[in-house]
């Protein structure tokens, strides 16, 4: 748990991120890169990145916010940093996998992580002591 001003909380995400038409067009390298610039923007963002890991055509990321962020923002961000980033880093290897500059898809998948199972959560709010 963590704490910020007034709330304290447990905010974990799982977040992916897709390719553009899921082309396998990461190597070793571009990973790492990839993982340097979430790095960095995570910093910037006051997130915590928890875990890192990809494959050819996605990459995923365990993030930690703190209430006031709003994830859709950060995401935005993440995809347009890391974006502009990597196709100027690796245009060359990039020009044979796209005609014009992309590298993500327009869609991603953000998940809730951590925390007790929703049948856990539901018992301990059904069976709190209502006052009479």
């Amino acid at each position: 748990m963590k704490s910020h001003f007034h709330c304290v909380y447990d905010m974990k995400y799982h977040l992916v991120l897709v390719t553009k038409y899921r082309r396998k067009c990461f190597t070793a390298e571009i990973l790492e890169s990839l993982k340097e610039i979430c790095e960095k923007q995570c910093v910037r963002w006051e997130i915590d990145l928890l875990e890192f890991g990809g494959e050819a055509d996605h990459v995923h990321l365990m993030l930690e916010f703190n209430p006031t962020l709003q994830p859709s923002k950060f995401i935005n961000s993440l995809k347009t940093v890391t974006s502009r980033l990597i196709r100027k880093q690796y245009a060359e290897h990039l020009k044979s996998y796209y005609w014009k500059p992309v590298l993500w898809s327009r869609a991603y998948c953000l998940l809730t992580a951590g925390g007790a199972p929703l049948e856990t959560l539901k018992a301990y709010i059904e069976n709190q002591d209502k006052p009479t």
